[in-house]
């Protein structure tokens, strides 16, 4: 039986997990917490911490857990540098799964975006085109953000470089280099995102939509079960799927 702590509990997404849980045989819910609760207190009564809680709160929560020899999932996104680079100091310690997106239908679509960049070549321009609900406060966001890492590693380019957010105003013609980054938000939008392709006479775009959060749900849940088999170390969905 696989333990799991639910951190941003009252949230949607943290709903979404609890209401998911009791569909995945050999894991139980050992508690559920929110703003204002502590993690020490309860960590012990479980083997995985599921954080979908705020960027902020991730590293302390870490921290915990590498205190404890407890594994991680991370689902929070908008992480600075700083907590990003401390995080991934805790690798040698304990397993992490960290993925921008825990679908299994976004990362068969990570897969298909760096196998087209690479058949592609770079003759073909690319754009990265996002939508969410009103009500996320991070922009591009982590799905996006990780589309966009694949297309730069396959070009080989430094992606703060190339990186383009938007455009407006008199901005010149397009560089072959840069990748756009477009955010859209409004209604109730789950999730979707477009990797366009685009090169004279023909554009190739792939998309996935999202209509439900239980797709994440069950994907976190899955990596919750999944990581507290592995050895110390950072995953990704990826490693999950056995997509690597």
């Amino acid at each position: 039986m696989t333990r799991v702590i639910i951190t941003g509990a009252r949230g949607r997404m943290g709903q979404t997990l609890i209401a998911c849980a009791s569909q995945h045989p050999g894991l139980r819910v050992a508690a559920q917490l929110d703003l204002g609760d502590h993690l020490a207190p309860h960590i012990e009564a479980a083997d995985v911490v599921v954080d979908f809680s705020f960027h902020s709160a991730t590293l302390p929560f870490a921290h915990i857990c590498q205190q404890h020899c407890k594994a991680l999932v991370i689902g929070t996104t908008g992480h600075t540098d700083a907590e990003r680079s401390a995080i991934r100091g805790l690798q040698s310690s304990i397993p992490i799964v960290w993925a921008s997106n825990y679908s299994t239908g976004v990362n068969a679509l990570f897969w298909l975006t760096r196998k087209a960049a690479e058949i592609l070549g770079p003759g073909f321009d690319l754009e990265v085109v996002e939508m969410h609900h009103r009500l996320k406060k991070d922009a591009p966001s982590g799905t996006a953000a990780t589309l966009a890492e694949i297309l730069a590693d396959v070009r080989k380019h430094p992606l703060r470089e190339v990186l383009r957010h938007g455009r407006s105003g008199t901005t010149g013609e397009r560089t072959a280099t840069e990748i756009g980054m477009h955010s859209l938000r409004g209604g109730d939008v789950v999730g979707d995102h477009t990797v366009i392709f685009a090169a004279n006479g023909e554009r190739i775009e792939l998309t996935h939509k999202a209509a439900s959060r239980e797709t994440f749900a069950h994907g976190a849940l899955q990596a919750a079960q999944w990581v507290v088999a592995q050895k110390p170390g950072l995953y990704d969905m990826q490693d999950v799927l056995g997509l690597r």
